[in-house]
């Protein structure tokens, strides 16, 4: 969170604070929320939580004009597929119970690692599609292994690993990753 205060001296604080053991304790945290919760007195600690509060409605409205837009934009160029739902930390529709899809990639994505570690958090079943495995299975259990897939989930099939073979090609629209949910018709 960004922002500044009316206090002139708030960067010298925040930086002598950012110095010192508040630093070492919690070294990215956002200035206000630092000088907060090192504030000198009550009056302090409110006015920062004040400002906290102010800036994180901004950001939410933000955020959530933002996502109005993405349903909006799903309705439009997916009319026949299910959007996932946002509102949980997965993205995950749980109205249908449909079996979800995960396309990743092995090389360099966080957004992936982010997305599968909200999947595997859920603990629903998910197909796991290795998008850039070209066909090595060897590949795919070394990308399983980094990532802490269970090994026991693989072999019960709750977590199936496959080689994308062309699918996300087909369903992904470009997207990476693409978290899709069966829905009645598939």
């Amino acid at each position: 969170m960004t922002g500044s205060s009316k206090q002139p001296n708030d960067s010298l604080i925040y930086d002598e604070l950012m110095n010192g053991l508040r630093g070492q304790l919690s070294p990215n945290l956002d200035k206000i929320t630092a000088l907060g919760i090192e504030a000198r007195n009550d009056a302090e600690r409110r006015h920062y939580a004040e400002l906290w509060v102010k800036l994180e409605y901004e950001r939410t409205e933000k955020e959530l004009k933002f996502q109005r837009e993405v349903d909006a934009a799903w309705k439009r160029l997916m009319p026949n597929m299910l959007p996932v739902n946002m509102g949980n930390a997965a993205g995950i529709a749980h109205d249908s119970g449909g079996r979800l899809a995960l396309f990743v990639r092995e090389a360099d994505c966080q957004r992936c690692d982010a997305r599968l570690s909200a999947v595997l958090a859920d603990k629903r079943p998910v197909d796991i599609y290795l998008v850039d495995s070209e066909g090595s299975d060897q590949k795919l259990r070394n990308w399983a292994q980094q990532h802490r897939i269970p090994a026991e989930q693989v072999r019960e099939r709750r977590i199936p690993l496959n080689h994308d073979a062309g699918r996300w090609l087909r369903y992904g629209n470009g997207i990476m990753p693409v978290l899709l949910q069966q829905g009645e018709s598939g």
